[in-house]
């Protein structure tokens, strides 16, 4: 029996285990054989609980005595379990050695109920404390700078602005953007955009108050929470984060590189109710200060005009929603005519709604809202639906179609467009997709993709609004384009503008240098007609050929096609979600309204039946 006990000892030892007894009110501590292996000292020095405590350190939440001594529970027979976490100094706590150890066992009352009897075991935990530590660290500080991340940052935010409230007072939020890190980026690497981004955080770290809260709140980005600091206060105290920039450049293994900074920055209670709305208004009075020259920095002011433009963009997008939810957009077709003959070669298909007192009215007011809150995919998904089934009731129709932006430059979403034409390829020959000249040459990578796979299904491409962007020769020979349609702007009253005919003459003979058909736009008058033919256009458009008719200008002789509208639903109800985020985030924003911006609508249930219901009615 001694011999097993001894190898149950052993092993125990080479598990990293230690059991003992403590005998509370003698307060003498018995080791198991082999102790001094994990606690790193001879268990003759921790023979009492007191020894044991005098090593603890004192900044441990917890000790094995207080646990057993003060935990409040009662032994009702079976003894009462406890397991702690503390850190160990083997050779006092003026020494530089330490472990951390689990203790964990059971501890039995005597006759008087208080605790009498402790049996336990320790083990040294110093590599698990170790990954505790750095899992901790990861989710509090970011892990380039070491400074506080951004889930941390919300929490000091969220904390200080708490305090203000209570004590009557403010507290500042301010968001610095490194604004030539691309630059930097693209010049050196990313390795070299780290190095600025570390010695950006020092000197931000360095200059900020002791109890203000520095973090780095995304890539370029850095959040400062400035306790007690109000608007006066603030001004200074932004001036002295923008002298870390302007105080020396950054020397980096590729050389120096000047860092220069933005501040956008907002006034807490005063301008933000909770920390979700100061991260907003600031990140509204950075893209002010972005705007500006480098260096500069914008401190949130309320605009009324601001408030007014956002609520209108609200009521906008219910609007929106509503069109979509209850098929309420409709075409309407203007000639396209031949500038030799009059005759019309093809009919534009401009957007019109169906306003809530029933008038046919235009859409084209709800696009800029709809491409800042992404739905616009979706009307532009509805208006190729509506246009393939024009071209499948008519089969005499020509008619071009304009494309949003947002979905010619995303090769995640113009698929869904592609898609819809691939399914009724026999239609795309008498389909033009019209793309302004502005968003092509913003983004020509996607957009030459997506004309690619325009032709290559069978359709024509225009260039819309050409003139405006001011395309280069390298640009239009890399476009595979048919038409190019004049900007409407230089084609009104053009026999009065004698600058306009300049320049419309070198668009129309710089087209003709490509082999590419012109179309100009806003022709109002026979005279500006007359000069236009003179000049060579093919086509023009107009007031003076006709306005955009509801009615279709085809005799309507093959019945109405049935269209694949798999995947609208799904698409509708995403955008709806992300819809009702952006108008909550809007009645936040303007509590003071009579009533909210979010229309009444029925469940999404409701709304896919009826746009089903109405597909098929179609």
């Amino acid at each position: 029996m001694g011999e097993l006990s001894g190898l149950t000892d052993r092993a125990a030892a080479d598990s990293g285990l230690a059991a003992y007894h403590w005998d509370v009110a003698q307060d003498v501590i018995s080791w198991s054989p082999w102790a001094s292996k994990v606690l790193g000292c001879d268990p003759e020095t921790v023979a009492t609980g007191r020894q044991f405590a005098a090593l603890l350190d004192p900044d441990n939440l917890t000790s094995r005595y207080d646990t057993v001594m003060r935990g409040g529970e009662h032994d009702v027979g079976g003894g009462v379990p406890f397991r702690i976490e503390y850190r160990f100094m083997p050779q006092g706590r003026t020494g530089r050695a330490s472990q951390w150890l689990e203790d964990q066992g059971r501890w039995h009352a005597g006759l008087d109920g208080r605790p009498a009897h402790v049996f336990g075991t320790l083990r040294r935990i110093d590599e698990r404390h170790r990954q505790d530590q750095q899992l901790s660290y990861l989710g509090h500080c970011d892990a380039l700078t070491g400074l506080m991340n951004r889930g941390r940052m919300m929490e000091s935010l969220g904390g200080a602005m708490a305090a203000a409230e209570r004590e009557s007072s403010a507290c500042s939020f301010l968001i610095i953007a490194v604004t030539n890190l691309a630059t930097v980026n693209e010049a050196y690497g990313f390795e070299v955009a780290d190095e600025v981004i570390l010695a950006v955080g020092n000197r931000l770290a360095r200059v900020a108050r002791a109890g203000d809260a520095v973090a780095r709140y995304s890539g370029s980005k850095f959040g400062i929470v400035l306790n007690n600091c109000s608007r006066e206060d603030l001004a200074f105290a932004a001036e002295r984060f923008l002298g870390t920039a302007r105080e020396s450049v950054i020397e980096t293994e590729r050389g120096p590189i000047w860092a220069l900074l933005s501040i956008g920055a907002v006034v807490t209670p005063q301008h933000a109710a909770d920390p979700a709305m100061a991260i907003a208004r600031a990140e509204e009075a950075l893209t002010q200060a972005r705007k500006q020259p480098a260096g500069d920095v914008v401190i949130y002011e309320p605009s009324e005009q601001r408030r007014c433009e956002r609520s209108d963009n609200a009521r906008h997008a219910a609007e929106i929603v509503r069109c979509l939810k209850e098929n309420r957009f409709q075409l309407a077709f203007q000639p396209v005519v031949d500038a030799a003959s009059g005759e019309p070669a093809f009919h534009e298909a401009l957007l019109r709604m169906t306003s809530d007192d029933g008038r046919i009215v235009p859409a084209g007011h709800l696009i800029p809202v709809a491409e800042t809150l992404g739905i616009v995919r979706l009307i532009d998904k509805a208006v190729a639906e509506m246009a393939v089934d024009v071209l499948a009731r008519h089969p005499a129709a020509v008619i071009s179609l304009n494309m949003s932006g947002t979905t010619a430059t995303d090769p995640r979403w113009y698929p869904e467009i592609l898609s819809i034409i691939a399914k009724n390829r026999e239609l795309a020959g008498r389909m033009i997709i019209e793309i302004t000249e502005t968003v092509a040459l913003g983004d020509l990578t996607h957009v030459i993709r997506f004309v690619e796979e325009l032709r290559f299904l069978g359709c024509s491409v225009a260039i819309d609004d050409f003139g405006a962007g001011f395309t280069s020769f390298r640009s239009l020979r890399a476009l595979p384009v048919e038409y190019l349609k004049l900007d409407g702007s230089f084609c009104r009253e053009l026999s009065l503008n004698d600058e306009n005919q300049y320049y419309v003459r070198a668009l129309i003979d710089l087209a003709r240098t490509f082999g590419i058909r012109t179309v100009a736009e806003w022709v109002e008058t026979e005279a500006d007609a007359m000069l236009l033919r003179q000049w060579g256009v093919d086509l023009m458009q107009g007031r003076l050929f006709g306005m955009a008719e509801l009615s279709p200008p085809w005799n309507e002789d093959v019945p109405p096609a049935r269209l694949t509208i798999a995947g609208f639903e799904k698409d509708l109800e995403g955008e709806l979600a992300k819809l009702r985020r952006a108008i909550s985030l809007l009645d936040r924003a303007f509590p003071g309204r009579e009533e909210p911006l979010r229309p009444a609508e029925p469940s999404f249930a409701d709304l896919v039946s009826d746009t089903a219901a109405q597909r098929r009615a179609r």
